[in-house]
């Protein structure tokens, strides 16, 4: 341990710490009235306690922890030293033959004061290093609430004393019933969640903090709306995941964003089947630049496969793919290939030339109103033709497993973008073998801040002031967060054996309209501010979402987010009538295509 000036003082400060509780114990002793002989023995005894204590301090390492972190570890230290040395004292002082008298007492009462006086002092130390009383030393400083006593309401409350960041916090909440009524770092737990609004306005608070980063999404989404209705201003911690990996600290509150509320509980993977299926593999992405395609290439290089092809059309999207995955992944390497996945010689080249084990196809046109009217064309040949050329040459190349991504909106489709997944589905199960590519499909529906989503759309109109506009009042749809769907393909795609669609667990479904008013309110804004225009259902729009067909069953996996459709048998002759169908270079009208889609996807119900 290096010596230097700071442990100097603080060996100083335990020697006349040491010096002084022997003293004051003869003192006590004797009613602060000590006798001449015994003011003599207590004098004289010094020489040999003081020195004594002080070896035996340093053997227990009590100048190796930093008095600014004092906690009960080192509490713990001072008590077993003190205590070793209080049964030292008198041993040595009848080896030594010091004559001088020691009252039992004092030698009962020293080590206690010493206790008293070494741990005090360092915790006053600490407690003035991270301002205790922020409140009073800090007036400026703005009272909040804390909802959550756990371990990160702990670490919060210590952090705001080091930095207060113009916060200090004057009662937590908890729905724990033992942690009610108690105290956290002398800070009192006022009541349960839901007397968020009460305990507010008994505290005169405006801000809430949610130190809740491990609890259930909806426990955050409850007490955040209870705050909303009330209009006070939420933040929170970091995620669990950001502060173990330590790139943020407790303290770095935030406003509460959507995804704090619409995301789901994290999902548990086989990470040891995985690691089968994607170490050390040469693992391709079609659409790698998009919204899933780029999360699945994030959360693919975690596995450290031996080669990460990277198929896409937008050079933009690619480059930026490029750029960031070197960064978080230095050792992967990746191979970015400018390409259209309706160019079957392209394709080819590609999967003959990198030979990968899996391929993720998750290259498709999603967005509904612009698939329809005069892009129908293009949409079916971008979904369906694209997902034929890839699965020919998976086929063709020896991919072990083509998993396609593909949608809700499959089920009972009413837009052309629907039946065009739902048609895609059919052509990777009449594709399937007995041996060779087992081909998978994957459906879920909307991702939080996904391309063409509607929440960066709220976003956008809530920040120009609005109005945020809704297409219809009742109008629901499924959510679930881009890692959460990434992370459930891979998983749909190691389970699969050939020919199953895989329905993910998209949890409740949400109200949009329901979701516009909390971003309003999340917003700091209201209603009479900021309001909601109901512009009527867009072309291809239904008002619910399903991700079952009417004729569909599922059946349970080992997996509890994920579960197989029963659909309808494809026809063997699909994939020839189709060939036939794409073989035609003239453009196909809008009426033409959805007569078509109509005759292969029965269930579709083209809108005029």
């Amino acid at each position: 341990m290096n010596i230097n000036p700071r442990t100097v003082a603080i060996i100083l400060h335990d020697i006349l710490a040491a010096a002084f509780t022997w003293l004051a114990a003869y003192w006590l002793r004797f009613n602060l009235d000590m006798p001449s002989e015994f003011q003599a023995a207590a004098l004289s005894t010094l020489v040999w306690v003081v020195p004594l204590q002080a070896l035996v301090f340093w053997r227990f390492g009590l100048y190796r922890g930093i008095w600014r972190f004092a906690s009960l570890p080192d509490l713990k230290r001072i008590v077993l030293a003190i205590g070793l040395a209080a049964l030292l004292i008198p041993l040595v002082l009848i080896l030594f033959r010091v004559s001088a008298v020691v009252p039992r007492s004092v030698l009962i009462l020293d080590p206690l004061l010493l206790v008293i006086l070494m741990g005090g002092s360092r915790l006053a130390y600490r407690a003035w290093k991270e301002h205790r009383l922020a409140s009073v030393l800090n007036p400026d400083s703005k009272p909040v609430l804390v909802a959550g006593a756990g371990s990160a309401a702990d670490f919060l409350l210590r952090e705001l004393a080091r930095n207060p960041a113009g916060f200090h916090v004057v009662g937590l909440l908890d729905d724990s019933r033992d942690k009610q009524g108690r105290l956290v770092q002398g800070i009192p737990v006022l009541g349960a969640l839901d007397d968020v609004a009460a305990c507010a306005k008994k505290m005169e608070v405006d801000d809430i903090v949610l130190a809740l980063p491990s609890a259930a999404h909806g426990v955050r989404k409850r007490i955040t709306q209870a705050c909303a209705e009330v209009g006070l201003n939420v933040m929170t911690v970091p995620s669990l995941e950001d502060l173990v990996a330590g790139r943020v600290s407790v303290s770095s509150l935030r406003r509460i964003e959507l995804d704090d509320l619409l995301g789901r509980d994290a999902v548990q993977l086989d990470d040891s089947g995985l690691h089968q299926l994607l170490t050390g593999q040469v693992v391709m992405v079609t659409g790698a630049g998009g919204s899933i395609g780029s999360e699945l290439c994030r959360q693919i290089a975690r596995f450290a496969p031996a080669k990460l092809v990277l198929f896409e059309q937008s050079e933009l999207a690619l480059y930026a793919m490029e750029q960031e995955l070197p960064q978080h992944f230095p050792g992967l390497q990746i191979v970015p290939v400018i390409g259209d996945v309706k160019d079957a010689v392209w394709v080819n080249q590609t999967m003959a030339e990198h030979r990968p084990t899996v391929v993720f196809h998750a290259a498709a046109y999603k967005h509904v109103p612009l698939m329809e009217n005069g892009n129908a064309w293009e949409a079916v040949r971008n979904n369906v033709l694209g997902t034929q050329v890839a699965a020919a040459a998976a086929q063709n190349n020896g991919v072990g497993k083509f998993v396609m991504i593909s949608t809700d909106k499959a089920v009972n489709p009413t837009n052309v973008m629907g039946a065009t997944k739902r048609l895609a589905e059919m052509a990777c199960q009449a594709m399937q073998q007995d041996s060779g590519t087992r081909f998978v499909s994957v459906r879920f529906g909307n991702v939080l801040g996904s391309s063409g989503s509607v929440i960066p759309k709220f976003q956008k109109q809530i920040e120009a002031g609005g109005p945020v506009t809704v297409t219809h009042p009742d109008i629901t749809r499924y959510f679930m967060s881009i890692p959460e769907a990434a992370q459930l393909v891979l998983q749909a795609g190691l389970m699969g054996e050939g020919g199953e669609i895989f329905v993910l667990d998209m949890g409740e479904p949400v109200k949009i309209a329901e979701l516009a008013k909390l971003m309003i309110r999340l917003s700091g804004a209201d209603e009479d501010r900021i309001r909601i225009e109901y512009t009527g259902l867009r072309p291809g729009e239904k008002l619910y979402e399903e991700l079952l067909a009417d004729d569909e069953s599922t059946l349970p996996t080992p997996h509890p987010k994920l579960r197989v459709a029963k659909a309808r048998a494809a026809d063997d002759k699909l994939a020839s009538e189709l060939d036939g169908w794409f073989s035609t270079e003239n453009y196909q009208t809008e009426k033409t295509v959805k007569q078509a889609l109509i005759r292969w996807v029965p269930e579709y119900q083209a809108q005029d």
